[in-house]
């Protein structure tokens, strides 16, 4: 099963403070402990959302949005992709984590749909489309 965890931003965060030389040694061992273990695949930090944009859609209607956003707690500071067992694993590995915020802070562990899960809606062309997608970012 594929998850994605997200870091939560915090006040610091989203302020642009940078983690210290400390806490950036304790991720760079723990994200070399999951690389190892074969659970990463992938995982980054975000900029604050003072820097940010997004695109609120009303049905053919974009309209562009500069951040900063509110609400800090709805918002998400960093990110990693894991491939996990189940999600009893994946809660073991967030538990191991160093606290990634000077302060209090959350993680976030969310469920990936898998294809299989859409097998109900999913025409054999749409399937195609995208097998055909999966392949060409997987370098098949």
């Amino acid at each position: 099963m594929r998850v994605v965890v997200f870091v939560k931003a915090t006040e610091d965060s989203e302020q642009g403070i940078l983690p210290s030389t400390e806490l950036l040694e304790a991720m760079g061992k723990y994200n070399e402990e999951l690389a190892n273990a074969g659970i990463m695949l992938d995982g980054d930090g975000l900029k604050p959302t003072s820097q940010a944009k997004r695109v609120a859609f009303d049905g053919a209607s974009r309209a562009v949005i500069d951040g900063p956003f509110a609400e800090t707690r709805e918002l998400v500071a960093g990110f990693w992709l894991w491939e996990v067992k189940d999600m009893d694993e994946a809660v073991a590995w967030v538990k191991r984590c160093p606290n990634p915020m000077p302060g209090p802070s959350e993680i976030e562990i969310r469920p990936i749909y898998e294809m299989a899960d859409f097998a109900e809606n999913l025409s054999p062309a749409a399937a195609e489309i995208h097998d055909r997608t999966r392949d060409k970012l997987s370098g098949a």
